[in-house]
């Protein structure tokens, strides 16, 4: 079931409770332009579920986690067979919340392919606004 959000980034709180993301750990796979809002989109989240401190992207590092159980990944200066090779999936079985920017098709059609569930988040700059396209 596809759902579409149209916020600010003052407004992404709103989003995180539609998703019951306080009760919802798991896989977010994030795509979008580069600048449409991945990061923002994991800062709020983090924020939302009581991360008090900085978030960044891990651009170069690839993971970064925040407290216990919040995991961040960016695996755009990667190709998928790598990341595979270096244990991506074992990191995604960890209980948490796994935010993974530059998540694509290809990264979603294995996960089906394995049984493990996820959620796309595309994500669409608008003039002030993002537009976000959440399948579940």
């Amino acid at each position: 079931m596809q759902k579409i959000f149209e916020l600010g980034l003052k407004d992404l709180a709103k989003m995180c409770e539609a998703l019951d993301l306080k009760n919802k750990q798991g896989i977010y796979l994030l795509s979008g332009d580069l600048a449409s809002g991945k990061t923002s989109f994991v800062k709020k989240a983090a924020e939302y579920l009581g991360y008090k401190n900085a978030v960044t992207s891990p651009t170069f590092l690839v993971m970064q986690k925040y407290g216990e159980r919040i995991f961040h990944y960016d695996i755009y200066q990667k190709n998928l067979e790598e990341l595979l090779q270096l244990g991506f999936l074992e990191e995604i079985e960890q209980e948490g919340w796994h935010f993974v920017e530059w998540g694509d098709e290809k990264l979603a059609t294995i996960l089906k392919q394995i049984g493990i569930p996820f959620v796309s988040i595309k994500i669409y700059p608008k003039e002030k606004m993002r537009e976000y396209h959440i399948d579940a």
